[in-house]
This record gives C-alpha cells, structure tokens and sequence, in this order.
C-alpha cells in the first residue's frame, strides 16, 4: 500500500497548491514541501530492505484481462531514482519559494510540480511496462506545462511545444517497442520481462524493440540527434530547468535503458547504437556548452553531454561500467541541480545570465561563487570531489573498450570530450566570479536570502562528502542499484578517491592542462568556432515541422474537399478491394445447409422492399418523395424483423424510423426540394458501379452465411437470461446486462452527438448565417391552417395516453418486448408532436424541461448504477434481482437493471428532443425574426436555451 500512496501523495497534493496560495506563499511552498517530505519518509521506511537486495512488490488488478494492472515494483534502482525524484524536489520547492517573483502565480507552478514528481515516481516504481508508458507520457504533458509556464514568454511556448513534439514522438515510437517486447516475453510486467533475456535477444524481433525502445530513451534523454529540444526548454524558470536536468525529466531515459540492461544489454546492436549515440553526445554536447554565453545555456549542453556520457556507459554493456553510469547519475544530479540553482541565484540578483555580461561576482557574492566554484570544479571532474571519481571510472572504461576494432578510438573522443567539459566548467567560473567587477548590471548584485542559497549550498556539502569518503557515504548504495542493473552481475570495485597511476588518471590529467589551455586562448578558441559551419538543430526542426505542416495541408484538401459521396466511394472501394482480395486468395466451396422455401407474404415484403430501394434511386432529386420512399423501405424492414420474431427490433425500427424522417423533415424544410445539379455521367457510372459490385458482395456473403451451419452466442444468452439476468426479455437483458458496458457507451455517444446538434445549430442564431436565415424566403406556399384544430386537440388528448404506454413499454421491458430505449423514444415522438401541432412557442412555454440536464441526469443514473455492483464488490455493471412482497401486488421482481434503463430512457428523451426541438426552433426563428433583428430584440421566448429545446 505504502508504494502506491509514494506515487499517489504528489498527484493528491497537487489539487492544494492552487487553494494555499490564499494563505500566502509560504503556506503554499510548505504544503507543498510536506506532501513530498511524507513520499519521501515512505521510501526512506523500505531502505533497508531495498538495500539489503530485497524487491518491495505492491499489486492491484485492473484490467487483467490486456495485462493493465496497476503492478509496483521497489528495488534498489526504483529507490535510488526515486530518492532522486523527492529529494531535489524538497530542495527545488523550497528554493522556487524564494526565487519566483511576486507576480508569478506560485500554486500554479506547485501544482505542475507535484504533477510532474508524481509521474516520474509513477515511471521509476512501475512493474508493468504499459503502467510505465502512462506515466511516461504524463511526464511529457506536465513537463510541458513547467516548461511554458511564463507563458507571457515566446520562447517559452516555443519551448514546451518542442519538448513535447519531440518527447511525445519519441513516446509513440517506445510504445510500440514495448508492446513488442511484451509480446516476446509473454507478459507486460517488468519482474517477468528482466527474467527472459534469452527468449528476448533471441527473437527476430528483438532489434525492432530495441531500436524503438531507445528511440524513446533518446528522445527523453537528449541525445543526438534528439538533443537540441533541452537547451530550448531553458526558457523555463530556473527551478524547472535545475529539476529537468538533474533528477527528473532527462533521467528518465536513463533509468528505463538501466532497467532494461539485463534483457537488451550485451549484444553487437545494443553496443553499438547506445555506446555510439552516447559518445557522439558527449562530444558534441561538450564542445557547444564552451561556446554558449548563457549561463543556463552552457549548463543545457553541458547536460546534454553528460547525458551522453552515461548513456555511453550503459552502452558499453560491461558490469563495470554499468557501475561507473550509476555512479555518475548519483554526482551528476547532485552537482548539476546546484549549479542550476547557482545559475538561477545569478540571474536573480544581477538581472542578467549572459556571461560577457558579468565578471568579477566573488567580491559581492562571495557565497554564491564558492558554492559554484566546488559544484563546476566536479563538473569538470577534479579532485577530490565526486564528479572526479565517476570521470575516472568512465576513462578506465573507455580505454577499455574497442570500437571496430580500434582501441584507441573511444578513449580519444572521451578525452576530448573531458577537455572541453573542464574548459566550460573554468569558464563558468572564471568568466562570471573572477575578472572585472561589471558596473553596469540591471541590479546591484549581493548574496541572496537563505532560502536561496541553502538548497545548493546542501548539495554542495555532498558533491564534497562523495568526493573524499565515497566508499561509506555512496557505496552501499551505487552497490545496491549497480546489482539491479546488471541482473546481480557485479565486478570486484572499490569506490575510492586514489587508485594509483592509471591510464584514466593520465588521460584526466591531460583533459585538465588542455581544458585550462581552451580557457586562457578562449578569444582564439571562440574565433575558430566562429569561423566554421553551425547547423542550426532548433531551425532544422522548424523547418522539418513547417514543411510536414504544409504537406499535411496539401494533402488534406486535396483528399478531405467536402464531398461525401467521395469520401463514400473512396471507402466502399476499399471496403470492395480487401473483400475481393480476400476472396481471391481464399478457398470456397458450396454450402450444404438446406434454404426455407419463401411463400407468398414473404416474397410481396421483399418486392415492396427492392420497391421502396428503386423509388429512392430513381426519385432521388425530389427529395420529399425520396425521404417517403426511405421511411417506406424502414416500416418493411420492422415487418422483416415481427417475421422472425424480433418484436423489440420492430419497436425500435418503427420508432426510429417515426423520429427520423420528422428530423428529416424539419432538416428538408431549409434546404432545397429538389436536386439542384445532377451528377455528371462519369460520376454515376462509378456510383452505379460501386452500388452494383457492393450489393453483390453483401448478397454473396449473406448467401454462404445462410447456407452453413455455424454456432452462435445465441444459446447461451437465451440459457442465462433469467438465471444471469433476472430477466425473459433476451433482447433488453443483452443491452442492460450482458453487453451493459457497451450500451453505457452508446448512450453517451448519444448524449454527445446530440450536444454537438445543439451546438452546431446554435451557431446559426448568430452572426451572417443567422441574417440569411432571416432574409430566406420559403420555396412553396405554406398552408394558411398552420395548426388544425383536429390536431391540436388530438395531440393534447393523446399526450397523457402516450407518456402512459412509455411508462408501459419501459416497465415490462425487462419480461416483454419494451425497454428504456423504446419508451424514450416514444415518450420523445408524443412531446415533438406537441410542437408540430401546437407550435414551438405554446410547446416551448409549457414544457420547461432542461434536455441538457436529462441527458446529463441519463448518464449519471446509469453510471451509478455501475458503480453501485462495485460497492456491492462485484465487477463493474453486474445486475441483481429483488424479490418483493407488497400489498395488493402481491410478489413483484424488480431488477436492478431497471436503474440503468431508467439512465438509458432520459438520455434517448433527452437527446432526441434536443435536436428535434432545436431544428423546430430554428424554424420559429425563421419566421418571425425581422431582417435587422439584433439578438437582443428577440423574443424571450425564441432565445437559444437547453430548457425550452
């Protein structure tokens, strides 16, 4: 239990920040502190176990069925990350509380804060891989909204919309990859996946996991050629950036290729697609950071290259170096969100990060550069600080790795790559804290509070503590999580600060002289940069959008320009190819079950059928008389259904059909009556082609379906329809009980489609489309009776018989031919009627119902019901059956499926009534609108309102 509230406790405390914010910011930091500090106390409570080697399992089912179980799984790697995760994150909160400005809306960015710890912890704690794919596309949405949330800014939009298109592609890709490695070891939890490594890498699909797998990692992680979307995320205020880029977002690629080295480590395409994209990160990364003259911009690509560097290692697929990449993760995150933080401090009391800028900070700021001076010297990995030691094991594992059979190959350009790392580190301290004091600046620069300082001034004390005493301080733990990364597959190593006169000790004393040299000929250095080719990754991506946004256009218009029947025939064509193609590289042979013989009734339905089918084709232009003619085809179609004993199909057809052609109609009335412009030749021999070709495809797949025998789901429903479903009405016990999920999603599809009518057709009260609806002048005579009497007096008679027999229909539902779907709409055809006969205004003034809140009233009903079998600890929708005994009744049944038709009954009143209603409104609007009306002059009555249609 204790693992799930670790990963719930960020998402539940993000609903407060926005509330404490009221009680001033300090409220708001320290609500905010205190739901984190409790995750953190949670996982502090299992360090022993996990340390120990012990996996903390937490397990609910949820959708066993896909292998969707919300599975937690705690071992040493889920605990160092998520250590990470909560422990930087106190630190970030408390010094956010000090750094953004009193304008910035501070509960906002708490929220997105607690939103995006939430998912990370929900990634590194996830057993079950399409678990770790929700929370990973959640960590793409939330840091999307960090990083735009000076939205006032437009490279922070800019920002965000590229870190979400590239993480969120590369999302997509690891998707798939996922699922086919879930494929390959037969399951989707992590704990069964790590133990199939041989079934995994000997699968033909094993590069193609691979390969989208790492494509994901890549793209979270920045490295090339995904790398140019970190630097843009700088845009975020300083205690995103420092949480991005040290314990959350770029881990997170990190941590998933570290969870699946056991299983996708150790061959010739994992070496050489990770150990080379790290490589050639690392250096690039390097070399771009020692140009850049932001501050936070020499530590994104700083950033990017240390990335690179661990990813490297991971490539390597060496026990050892796997270490070597735990130990860096540890130091890299320690000293990089100090040095995000000392970045931030700077901007905030100098008013500016641009380095050519500042100069000369450590007689005003003396604190501020001696916390950046320790933290940027183990970023350029001197002695005796962490980042030295973890630089050091990466050189030993880089002389020891040969690439195409080179040995010196990836020793040299992780040299060079260390080279520049010391040269930008000296820079940032050099060209900021030493030199001359700049008079200029936009504040007078000075230390800042405690609060700002104190955060980085604690990681400070580690990068130093892991740097002279590694072994007690860090060892059990980079030994705990290196034993989990490599399947329990650890070399004999000793974290220590001195291993003697090592060719990575040379090769680091060589990247120290020659990043000293870069610094003090930096004007040289800078002018050959200058002087050569700077591809531009952030104007290649636009450019790559831009134009895949102009295709899609082109393509778009000139497949989607608005004709239905070519979207139709595009369609049925294919539907037609696939059949066809199917039946050519199929078997056949005849059907042996005997046809019953047709009498005469059946073969007149059928020709007032092929009849009606005719009279629509060939009286297709007068559109009145095609609408007749489909209503006719409709009435057959319900005999067709009493013929084979299907009398709750009937009821519906027949109702369905009644509340069609009265839309069809109130539709026919603006539009009109006949076909303006017949099809060309061309276009009706496609048509008559496809109709023809269609038709002999259903025909010949309804004749083999009728001349074979074949099993159905039939006999078990009729068997368990009383005993199941407390009911004799198989058809209603089907739609309420059996298939009652699916009937919950229709009625909200219903519910939707009628929402979109209402608001489709309320755009037509306004603006110029209303002006010409006012200016239409009716195409045929209207009847001078608009509402005959007989009628009008028939209606109000018959209104309470007809609400009667839906309350009839819907009762006996359950036994007999009725249910909720029928009474709705047979209640819906006795109200609509009521404005036929009697006008939308008599209507509209008595029937004050609010057909928004029945269709809304609809689906909570039903969902209630749902929710109430889980209460009652069955699955979701499950049905019961009560057997009572009332007086004068006697014994009377009452199914608990009654509720969920009651739902299934308001929403189908409900939505037929909103659209028709609201198409016999447009008609009233129509009519006794003047042509200058503005909407205030309406008549209250006509006005657009869910109560009155």
């Amino acid at each position: 239990m204790s693992l799930l509230l670790i990963v719930l406790l960020p998402f539940l405390g993000a609903l407060l920040p926005a509330l404490m914010i009221r009680a001033g910011r300090t409220a708001c930091a320290t609500t905010t502190f205190s739901f984190s500090l409790i995750a953190l106390a949670l996982l502090l409570s299992h360090s022993s176990a996990v340390l120990n080697g012990e996996v903390v399992h937490a397990s609910w089912e949820w959708l066993p069925g896909l292998g969707l179980n919300a599975n937690f799984m705690l071992d040493g790697l889920g605990f160092f990350f998520a250590g990470l995760i909560l422990g930087i994150g106190l630190l970030i909160i408390v010094y956010a509380r000090f750094y953004l400005a009193k304008d910035d809306p501070m509960g906002s960015f708490y929220a997105y804060l607690l939103l995006f710890q939430g998912a990370m912890l929900g990634i590194v704690l996830s057993d079950n891989i399409l678990l770790l794919l929700v929370f990973w596309e959640l960590t793409s949405l939330s840091s999307f909204l960090l990083i735009g949330y000076w939205k006032h800014l437009p490279e922070g939009r800019q920002g965000a919309r590229m870190a979400l298109t590239v993480t969120g592609a590369g999302g997509l890709a690891m998707i798939a990859g996922m699922l086919i490695l879930g494929e390959i070891a037969g399951s989707y939890d992590l704990s069964e996946i790590l133990l199939a490594r041989e079934a995994i890498q000997a699968s033909p699909l094993y590069l193609p996991a691979l390969v989208l797998i790492l494509i994901g990692c890549f793209t979270k992680s920045a490295q090339f050629p995904f790398h140019f979307w970190l630097p843009q995320a700088m845009a975020a205020p300083t205690p995103v950036s420092a949480y991005l880029h040290s314990a959350t977002m770029v881990k997170a690629g990190l941590f998933l290729m570290a969870r699946m080295w056991p299983v996708l480590a150790g061959t010739p395409e994992w070496f050489y697609i990770v150990a080379t994209t790290g490589l050639v990160t690392m250096l690039l990364g390097a070399v771009i950071a020692l140009f850049k003259d932001d501050l936070k911009g020499l530590l994104a690509f700083s950033t990017v290259s240390h990335l690179g560097l661990v990813t490297m290692l991971l490539g390597f697929g060496t026990p050892l170096a796997a270490v070597a990449a735990v130990f860096h993760i540890l130091n890299h995150a320690i000293f990089k969100a100090a040095l995000f933080m000392n970045a931030g401090i700077v901007d905030h009391e100098t008013g500016t990060r641009h380095i050519p800028h500042l100069g000369g900070l450590l007689q005003v700021m003396p604190i501020t550069a001696t916390l950046a001076m320790v933290a940027a010297a183990s970023m350029a990995g001197l002695p005796p600080l962490n980042g030295f030691l973890s630089k050091e094991m990466m050189l030993h594992e880089a002389v020891s790795t040969a690439w195409l059979g080179s040995d010196w190959v990836v020793a040299a350009m992780a040299t060079l790559a260390a080279c520049f790392s010391v040269a930008y580190a000296l820079r940032y301290v050099g060209h900021v804290f030493f030199g001359r004091t700049r008079s200029e600046l936009p504040h007078t620069p000075h230390d800042p509070p405690l609060g700002m300082w104190l955060p980085p001034a604690l990681l400070v004390v580690l990068v130093v503590l892991i740097g002279l005493f590694p072994d007690p301080v860090a060892g059990p733990l980079v030994a705990s999580v290196s034993r989990v990364v490599t399947g329990g597959e650890v070399m004999d190593y000793h974290l220590a600060l001195w291993h003697g006169f090592t060719p990575a000790l040379g090769l680091s004393a060589i990247a120290v002289v020659c990043g000293f040299f870069m610094l003090k000929a930096y004007p040289r250095v800078r002018a050959i940069w200058a002087a050569g080719p700077h591809p531009e990754a952030r104007l290649m991506f636009r450019s790559t959008i831009s134009f895949a946004v102009e295709l899609a256009q082109a393509i778009t218009q000139g497949l989607h320009n608005g004709a239905l029947p070519r979207y139709l025939a595009f369609m049925i064509a294919t539907a037609l190819l696939l059949g066809i193609s199917a039946f050519i590289g199929g078997s056949h042979e005849a059907g042996q079950r005997p046809l019953l013989e047709a009498n005469l009734a059946t073969v007149m339905v059928w020709l007032m059928l092929v009849g009606g089918c005719l009279t629509v084709l060939l009286h297709h232009h007068e559109r009145i008389v095609g609408l007749i003619a489909v209503g006719i085809v409709g009435l057959v179609v319900s005999v067709a259904f009493v013929y084979l004993s299907a009398p709750d199909l009937a009821l519906t057809q027949i109702s369905v059909e009644v509340v069609t052609v009265v839309l069809m109609l109130l539709a026919l009335n603006f539009l009109p009556k006949d076909t303006p412009r017949e099809s060309s030749g061309a276009r009706r021999l496609r048509d008559g082609s496809l109709a023809v070709a269609s038709g002999l495809g259903i025909g010949g797949l309804a004749w083999a379906v009728l001349t074979r025998d074949f099993e159905t789901l039939s006999g078990y429903y009729l068997e368990q329809s009383v005993p199941g479903g407390g009911g004799t009405n198989v058809v209603n016990v089907i739609l309420v009980d059996f298939r009652g999920f699916d009937t919950f999603g229709e009625i909200i599809v219903l519910g939707i489609a009628a929402l979109t009518i209402y608001a489709l057709l309320d755009g037509v009260m306004r603006g110029a489309v209303q002006r010409k609806l006012v200016a239409w002048v009716p195409d045929q005579a209207r009847s001078a009776d608009r509402h005959p009497m007989m009628l009008v007096v028939a209606t109000r008679v018959g209104l309470p018989l007809a609400l009667v027999v839906g309350v009839f229909i819907f009762l006996r539902g359950h036994n007999v031919p009725g249910g909720g779907f029928i009474a709705g709409l047979l209640v819906a055809i006795a109200l609509i009627v009521q404005y036929m006969a009697s006008g939308f205004s008599w209507a509209a003034q008595r029937m004050k119902i609010d057909y928004h809140g029945l269709i809304g009233s609809g689906v909570l009903v039903a969902a209630l019901t749902g929710l109430g079998a889980w209460v009652a600890g069955y699955p979701f929708l499950t049905s019961t059956v009560w057997h009572l005994s009332l007086p004068l009744l006697g014994e009377v049944h009452v199914a608990s499926a009654m509720f969920f038709d009651t739902g299934v009954f308001l929403v189908v009143v409900g939505a037929t009534m909103l659209a028709l209603a609201n198409l016999s409104r447009i008609a009233r609007r129509a009519e006794y609108l003047p042509v200058n009306a503005e909407p205030m002059d309406i008549d209250p009555s006509l006005q657009s309102h869910s109560g009155q249609g």
